[in-house]
């Protein structure tokens, strides 16, 4: 995930010429790879200090710049085993956590609902597959991001078009309420800043996705 190391990661994206770029395309999709990691489970010591080690940051440049230097400070601030502590109470839970980080329990209320079917048939025919020894189901926020920076690896074999209907379908209605409401959670300090980035980064790609319609 080189776009730790970058001073201004996805905010020079700003034309469609340039979102198309295979540059471009390659931070997007390290950065879904990114907050999949701090979401699909208890983030690793690696993950801790990618987020140190981000690389200076112009905060004037606009939301996402603040939200990397958010994490990063946030990052410096604490320790492993607090992380670990608040993403078990935000996340797990004795029985469920502070957050449903699922996309059929923000679109119907409810868990393993028709949305689940609908984006199952959907990654059935991109041809992308549920890891072995994974027991979320395919709407965990952590696979949806895995599964759009596959999408966005595999230009090739799957169309611009295809990706937006994804975002769009899977994504797009609920996924800026899920990182706000971490934002809000009173369990979140560190993924306070998580929630900020997120919260950013889906507008930014709403936005971009949007541009190509």
């Amino acid at each position: 995930m080189n776009v730790m190391t970058s001073d201004k990661p996805l905010l020079p994206i700003k034309s469609e010429d340039e979102f198309l770029h295979d540059q471009a395309q390659a931070v997007r999709a390290a950065v879904y790879e990114l907050l999949a990691s701090l979401l699909a489970r208890q983030p690793d010591a690696d993950v801790l200090e990618r987020l140190r080690q981000i690389g200076e940051v112009d905060t004037s440049d606009g939301r996402i710049a603040m939200g990397w230097e958010l994490m990063k400070q946030a990052a410096l601030k604490t320790d492993l085993e607090s992380i670990h502590e608040e993403y078990f109470a935000l996340l797990l839970g004795l029985g469920r956590g502070e957050l449903v980080p699922f996309g059929s329990w923000y679109m119907t209320g409810f868990l393993m609902e028709k949305p689940v079917a609908a984006l199952r048939a959907d990654l059935q025919r991109l041809g992308i597959e549920r890891q072995d020894g994974v027991a979320e189901s395919e709407d965990h926020i952590a696979a949806l991001c895995d599964a759009m920076a596959l999408i966005i690896r595999n230009p090739d074999e799957i169309s611009l078009e295809v990706q937006q209907a994804f975002f769009n379908d899977h994504l797009a209605p609920w996924v800026g309420q899920f990182f706000h409401d971490m934002q809000d959670a009173s369990s979140a300090h560190f993924y306070r800043s998580v929630g900020f980035f997120g919260e950013s980064f889906f507008d930014f790609e709403q936005h971009l996705l949007g541009m190509q319609s």
